[in-house]
């Protein structure tokens, strides 16, 4: 989303600047230019990045609930009773 809301604002301040002039083809071809570069750069969409932040959140709290299942399950075992652990 923000890629394209920078790529649109680009493509019409250089439609402004040449729409008095027959250089379309210049803006079709510094927009086809534009996008290329941008595939190159390997952006992320802000839903996308979201998303990703979302599913690391889910997993560090899963992490915390397995560590401390983890260290309840030792110290049970260091009582001496390993019956309990299980």
């Amino acid at each position: 989303m923000l890629k394209e809301k920078f790529f649109d604002e680009i493509s019409s301040k250089i439609s402004e600047a040449i729409a008095a002039s027959p250089a379309k083809d210049v803006e079709k071809n510094v927009r086809a230019m534009m996008s290329s570069a941008f595939t190159r750069m390997d952006l992320v969409t802000r839903e996308e990045f979201e998303i990703q932040q979302d599913v690391l959140a889910r997993t560090r709290e899963k992490l915390t609930e397995l560590e401390a299942r983890v260290n309840a399950l030792e110290a049970k075992l260091l009582t001496g009773n390993p019956q309990d652990a299980l």
